[in-house]
């Protein structure tokens, strides 16, 4: 994939103390977002309230970032994401592909 097709811009944030989330360096990062369909659409518990979501899974493709785990959550405009896998495509640290469900806030 081109990096001409990471045309969304999010921010990666990690767990910090008390609860609160901390932007990771850079703070905004070019990725590009499909929708996964059929099999990959399931159910994922939302990691604070317990509370399954089903919900359209979504891959996300971008530069690597070390600091992306299975912990970040990943903002775009109003929308929040939780990752749910991370792959270092080659195990070349060049780049990632990640999966990504988005979160009901209340």
């Amino acid at each position: 994939m081109a990096r001409g097709d990471w045309r969304h811009v999010v921010t990666f944030q990690n767990p910090g103390p008390a609860g609160t989330w901390i932007d990771l360096d850079p703070a905004a990062w070019c990725v590009s977002l499909s929708q996964t369909t059929g099999d990959d659409i399931g159910v994922f518990i939302e990691p604070v309230a317990g509370t399954p979501i089903s919900s359209a899974t979504y891959l996300v493709r971008g530069d690597f970032h070390p600091g992306v785990t299975t912990k970040t959550r990943m903002i775009l405009g109003s929308q929040t994401f939780a990752i749910t896998s991370v792959e270092n495509v080659e195990m070349r640290g060049v780049e990632m592909a990640c999966h990504a469900v988005p979160l009901v806030m209340a």
